[in-house]
């Protein structure tokens, strides 16, 4: 692999998004030319190797990423990406949980629904249908042990919601 090859790699690597010709080019300190010889020699020496990355062209540009057979593995290892919102919303949960989703759009505002939703697809909160109404029981799951290292969480809060977080979330 040539010097501007390798440079290439590093550019795609650091920069971590897709990248234009002429970007790579200019990164590089080439002309265009030479970057599309550079990085067609990289290509091709990816596409050899039986390795975890390649190098791709997307309508975006040029990149460095994970090849497909891999992508389990990103799910699995790297941080999810949670807003602010979000966060204290989960927390919240856990920390005065199990509790309904009313009594969590009280605390946390509307926004909560939307919150819970991605929590639940992320895997973090259980959501179970309250029997006797049309609210929804709220619990963390074991995930969210898992992914914040934790063995358990701080008694609940003593407040009106502290008889509902004491119960224990039925099955469904």
């Amino acid at each position: 692999m040539s010097r501007l090859s390798s440079t290439i790699e590093a550019i795609l690597y650091l920069k971590g998004q897709p990248l234009t010709l002429a970007k790579i080019a200019e990164y590089a300190g080439c002309d265009r030319p030479s970057a599309e010889e550079g990085l067609i020699e990289l290509m091709t020496d990816y596409a050899q190797r039986d390795g975890a990355l390649e190098v791709v062209e997307t309508p975006e540009g040029y990149c460095l990423q994970l090849r497909e057979a891999y992508q389990p593995l990103l799910q699995k290892l790297v941080p999810v990406d949670l807003g602010v919102g979000a966060l204290r919303t989960l927390a919240a949960i856990a920390l005065r949980g199990p509790l309904t989703l009313s009594d969590l759009v009280e605390l946390r505002g509307s926004g909560a629904y939307q919150h819970v939703q991605e929590l639940v697809e992320l895997g973090f909160v259980r959501k179970r249908r309250k029997a006797d109404s049309r609210s929804s029981w709220l619990q963390i799951t074991d995930k969210f042990y898992q992914y914040f290292q934790l063995e358990s969480l701080p008694q609940p809060f003593s407040n009106a919601s502290s008889a509902s977080a004491n119960a224990v979330l039925p099955e469904a």
